[in-house]
């Protein structure tokens, strides 16, 4: 993708998305597109700043939306916890640590719950907070982070 102009993904024998690297990047259009581009991507309804997952479970946005929608959520911007954090942001969720794998200088932390979604933590930190596949956590994303647009 570094190196194209224009990007066609074909999943099952079938185009589901093109366009440049960008366009691919910033709104990916299916769970498999979104996962080749590192992203959480979670389908639900828009009723102004909130978006209510198919899957169960809200998401607040910063921009307002109507009707069906995809969220779409960075994994650097997720943070975690190991007690329910205070503070301004408005997504907190428990979550359960399905799978972690060491990626670069993080490791990619796959998170199950109402709101299912991959965080990138630092190593140290994976470490410090004693991580283990089954830990319980917090996940906290402003959101300002959290990108929504039409399905």
């Amino acid at each position: 993708m570094a190196l194209a102009d224009r990007v066609v993904v074909v999943e099952d024998g079938v185009v589901v998305q093109e366009g440049t690297p960008v366009e691919v990047a910033r709104r990916p259009r299916t769970d498999y597109v979104a996962r080749l581009v590192g992203l959480s991507l979670l389908p639900g309804t828009a009723s102004g700043t909130t978006v209510a997952l198919d899957g169960g479970g809200e998401v607040a946005v910063a921009e307002p939306a109507q009707g069906p929608v995809l969220v779409a959520v960075r994994p650097e911007t997720v943070s975690l916890y190991l007690s329910r954090p205070d503070g301004s942001p408005r997504n907190v969720w428990p979550a359960t640590l399905a799978g972690a794998t060491p990626h670069g200088s993080t490791v990619r932390c796959d998170l199950a719950g109402a709101v299912p979604l991959t965080a990138d933590v630092t190593a140290t930190a994976f470490a410090e907070m004693g991580l283990v596949p089954g830990a319980q956590v917090w996940a906290s994303v402003k959101a300002s982070e959290v990108a929504v647009y039409p399905r």
